[in-house]
């Protein structure tokens, strides 16, 4: 009896053996010769630009000055003063750039009338008593936005800041909240407002990012439009004529955006400079663009001689520069079974660049276990002063199906792989 016991057990643990056995070979072998494979490790190849220049522009050597290639880019170059210090009528653009975030105006537009009304007539008054830069208006004239910007920002005319402010925020307390929250929204902490003209000595900002407002003023197509126009050509309500006072040294190149002096300020200049620039491999000149201020400068001589030495010295600290290569790396995979290929970049482009050390490199880089050469694999995308630059990937050799022995003595792998396909579907 306990033989035939024994016999029945033995005979039922070599069944439940043999299934297992039978379940392995059945599934065993499709999961390895026939299943996916598993990924290849994709590393991001470090990526290292050489820089455009080691030399940079000459800058003054008095008061504070900074030039910037856009408004998100590093400082190309700066010179004197780095703290806060009065910046005089630099604060109207600040008050344009604000008023256009609350009251869009397009290139080209009119925009919506404004009344002048009694607060904008009294004002008006009030500056001419202080001998202050202002542009005539009388109680009752309808301006259009447009015109109202023109004689700000060409004539420099506080009084039109000052209405321009309270039409667009309601006060001018209100216009100089929200003129704090949009400095600090673009990381322009190191610029004060107290008013919208900068005639207070407590008006205050950084060279640094008083270049920045240069930019952000001229990527405005309003602004831009209104600094490029020819100031014979506009007539303001009452037939009254305005000069373009941010005009200075066009013929170097210069166009300003606002020029002003005050005793505490002294001569301040906001301004965009275009550099001719000699294209790379004998190609025709072109010209890039950076954006500066020059605060403080003690006289219209001084301003001069600083502004002829940048724009001198500025064409040859900027190149045509390559930022990425045809054929050049950017991640390289590495299969388990010990084939490696590269994602090369299928083109090259170049940039005018003054600091490679501004170039950001991103890589998006597809998973794959095999591939053919030439088949696109992902994307880099170059962050530049001109913009973001993007070009396409491919594989620069083969990676091929490891074969039958390599899929049956490595069973985790394979097997893994196996159950990560299946618990995606």
């Amino acid at each position: 009896m306990a033989t035939s016991v024994g016999r029945k057990a033995v005979r039922a643990v070599v069944v439940v053996l043999g299934v297992f056995v039978i379940l392995a070979l059945g599934l065993y072998g499709p999961a390895t010769l026939v299943g996916p494979l598993p990924p290849a490790n994709a590393s991001v190849d470090e990526t290292v630009s050489g820089a455009a220049t080691s030399v940079t522009p000459t800058m003054p050597t008095t008061g504070a000055s900074a030039i910037v290639a856009d408004v998100a880019t590093p400082v190309i170059a700066s010179a004197g003063l780095t703290d806060a210090v009065p910046m005089g009528g630099s604060a109207k653009i600040i008050t344009a750039l604000v008023v256009l975030a609350a009251k869009p105006l397009a290139a080209g537009s009119q925009g919506p009338t404004i009344t002048v009304s009694k607060a904008d007539a009294d004002g008006y008054q009030k500056y001419v008593a202080e001998s202050a830069r202002t542009v005539a208006v009388a109680q009752g004239e309808n301006w259009t936005q447009r015109e109202m910007m023109e004689a700000m920002l060409l004539g420099s005319s506080n009084n039109h800041a000052d209405t321009l402010a309270r039409w667009a925020y309601g006060s001018i307390d209100a216009y100089l909240e929200a003129a704090q929250a949009w400095l600090t929204a673009r990381g322009l902490t190191g610029i004060t407002v107290v008013d919208a003209t900068g005639l207070d000595e407590n008006d205050v900002g950084t060279a640094s990012d008083l270049a920045r407002v240069s930019a952000f003023a001229f990527s405005e197509a309003s602004i831009s439009e209104i600094m490029a126009s020819d100031a014979d050509d506009i007539t303001l309500p009452g037939n009254r004529r305005v000069d373009n006072l941010a005009a200075y040294l066009p013929d170097l190149g210069y166009t300003g955006v606002s020029r002003s002096y005050t005793d505490q300020a002294g001569i301040c200049y906001l301004f965009a400079l275009a550099v001719p620039v000699a294209g790379a491999s004998g190609a025709a000149a072109t010209e890039a663009t950076v954006y500066g201020a020059f605060i403080r400068e003690p006289d219209w001589d001084t301003l001069d001689a600083d502004l002829e030495a940048l724009a001198g010295s500025a064409a040859g600290t900027i190149t045509q520069t390559d930022v990425v290569t045809e054929g050049q790396a950017f991640v390289t995979y590495t299969t388990p079974w010990g084939e490696t290929a590269h994602g090369v970049a299928m083109a090259t482009e170049s940039r005018m660049l003054w600091d490679a050390s501004a170039l950001q490199y991103s890589v998006d880089a597809k998973p794959l276990s095999t591939g053919a050469q030439g088949e696109q694999v992902g994307s880099v995308t170059v962050t530049t002063p001109d913009g973001d630059v993007n070009v396409l990937l491919e594989l620069d050799r083969r990676i091929g199906d490891p074969g039958p022995l390599w899929r049956l003595t490595n069973p985790v792998p394979v097997i893994s792989a196996f159950i990560e396909s299946r618990t995606q579907h």
